[in-house]
């Protein structure tokens, strides 16, 4: 059976769970638990060895019905949450989202009738990341907020001359996508056993504030064969602290939403929003605003020589008090070389305004920020998920004008230009939200209506509402 065909077999159940009020991102969740304890079966039938405790195996669970079925599944889900390494990082939390006892049987016949373990890894990878495209397309919520297109990954890591011996941190994985996607471009450069076991174990680094993402996450990458001794996924608030680690590479996406708050009690019984500002003795702005807040920690996170690739909002840009402190630390002592614009409508999130911050950590002033490369990939680029998703294709002309290893030889063109420390530091609150192109879209607004034709064709409008109202109510009437 084809890739596609087995995520549509394994998708298509969902459309039965739904009715019993089981949302996507649950029922990813819930073949995640499933597809572990079967792996772990076909493992233990060819002589390798499982740390599964006796109850909570797939033999004798597939061999249970109804309430009995229910019942041990929910005491293993429990046990399993309680162990370590990755085993308790995939169950972490784990509860039975299927509350009827025949759903729940069909969806392990649906498990077992798969051998898994005879799937290549690159297969079984691709089918559970399959599974997570098709679940951020299908709602709002849930992982799509967390979902970064992949062709914009792979273009990313490809401009970040990675090797095999580099440790590599995304301190807000998601899902795990620049983390599968780095993994990939290293494992391509060495035949090394020893490099190999060390890449897939302790060369990769994610985190995440969110348990069951996270979860996600540590059940993608074990399918694609890292992380199976546990430790490269953790669950946690990256900006809680730096921690002792550096690496050599961040890469990530941060999650969208300007400012952090934390729900507390009041005295009078109330529930209201505290700011989160992180008073990190690291940090050289204090603010509640997280993208500048993730900028730091990833600033800080480098070892000297480090690059980073980082998706922000426009808000980092532009934005004043500590928006320009960070701004000016990103200048003055590190490398800002390069900011990709981003085209609007390729993220979940709708509207969102994006760039890719690339930059280096640098041992002195002197290799510091000395101009900084614009690459307008948004203006008069009309794309959508839908209907023109970003494609490969899209990102060939700003990957070769990147010029990886040789940034001496870029040549400004159309969409990329170059900007001189000393101009952007003339510019308002070092303002480096910058554009250059005529926006085509614009150009109709010279053909508008007048006012007062607006405003009646709004009347007219608001008029045909109501009547259709009326008439709604009035059938209502007669009906009942």
């Amino acid at each position: 059976m084809s890739e596609k065909a087995i995520v549509a077999k394994v998708w298509n159940f969902a459309t039965i769970l739904r009715d019993s009020g089981v949302s996507y991102t649950e029922y990813v969740a819930q073949l995640s638990y499933l597809l572990f304890l079967k792996m772990e079966s076909e493992r233990e039938s060819i002589g390798e060895s499982s740390k599964i405790p006796a109850n909570c195996k797939w033999e004798r669970l597939i061999n249970l019905d109804g309430l009995e079925l229910e019942s041990a599944y929910n005491a293993a889900l429990a046990q399993l949450a309680k162990s370590e390494g990755v085993i308790g990082l995939i169950y972490n939390d784990a509860q039975n989202k299927i509350k009827e006892p025949a759903n729940l049987k069909k969806l392990f016949v649906l498990m077992d009738s798969e051998t898994w373990l005879g799937l290549n890894v690159d297969v079984k990878g691709a089918i559970y990341e399959g599974l997570l495209a098709k679940n951020a397309t299908e709602t709002k919520a849930g992982a799509g907020q967390y979902f970064t297109p992949r062709v914009l990954i792979d273009s990313i890591v490809g401009l970040m001359e990675l090797k095999p011996n580099m440790e590599v941190c995304d301190p807000a994985c998601g899902t795990g996508g620049f983390l599968l996607s780095a993994y990939e471009a290293m494992k391509a450069q060495t035949k090394d056993k020893e490099e190999l076991k060390r890449l897939r174990n302790e060369r990769l680094c994610g985190k995440d504030i969110t348990p069951l993402v996270a979860s996600l996450c540590a059940m993608n990458l074990y399918l694609h064969g890292i992380g199976g001794e546990g430790g490269i996924i953790e669950i946690g608030d990256s900006l809680s602290e730096l921690g002792n680690r550096r690496f050599d590479r961040v890469l990530t996406n941060p999650p969208f939403g300007k400012k952090s708050a934390t729900k507390i009690l009041a005295e009078n019984g109330k529930v209201k929003s505290q700011k989160d500002e992180y008073n990190r003795e690291d940090f050289f702005a204090t603010t509640s605003n997280k993208q500048l807040n993730f900028l730091q920690h990833i600033m800080n996170l480098l070892k000297i020589g480090g690059k980073a690739a980082v998706v922000l909002p426009d808000n980092v840009l532009f934005e004043a008090g500590a928006g320009e402190k960070v701004r000016k630390k990103l200048l003055e002592d590190f490398n800002l070389h390069t900011i990709l614009r981003l085209p609007t409508g390729i993220f979940y999130a709708q509207g969102v305004k994006a760039n890719v911050l690339f930059f280096d950590k640098v041992a002195t002033s002197e290799d510091s920020t000395q101009k900084v490369w614009v690459y307008d990939m948004r203006t008069n680029m009309n794309l959508s998920l839908v209907t023109s998703p970003l494609s490969a294709e899209h990102l060939r002309e700003f990957e070769a004008s990147f010029c990886v290893g040789a940034m001496e030889n870029r040549k400004e063109s159309e969409r990329f230009r170059s900007f001189g420390i000393g101009e952007i530091k003339q510019r308002d609150k070092m303002n480096l939200d910058i554009f250059w192109l005529k926006d085509e879209s614009l150009e109709d607004l010279e053909n508008l209506p007048s006012p007062k034709e607006l405003s009646e064709e709004i009347c007219i409008s608001l008029k045909n509402a109501l009547k259709e109202m009326e008439q709604l109510e009035l059938s209502n009437l007669n009906s009942s």
